[in-house]
């Protein structure tokens, strides 16, 4: 979860130590958010490709987008490759 000012960790019940919240939003500085109505509108251009969902799976039972997969962050780099080649 974010804080208002978009930072990790803050407001989540989760203590995370300086040093990872440091890491994480030096992270997000990398990332490009796009929109929902951008990814929809990817998602309709090409059909090949995937939107995955790496949430906890508490998360995603919670609720999810009806075109998501999900792999939880857990098991990504293992087997990422063998569901979406």
């Amino acid at each position: 979860m974010l804080d208002p000012a978009g930072r990790c960790g803050l407001g989540s019940g989760m203590d995370h130590s300086p040093q990872f919240l440091k890491v994480v939003n030096e992270a997000r500085a990398k990332v490009r958010e796009i929109t929902i109505e951008q990814a929809r509108a990817r998602l309709a251009a090409n059909p090949k490709a995937v939107l995955v969902d790496v949430r906890e799976d508490s998360e995603w039972a919670a609720g999810h987008a009806a075109e998501a997969r999900h792999l939880g962050k857990g098991v990504l780099e293992r087997d990422i490759e063998k569901l979406f080649p």
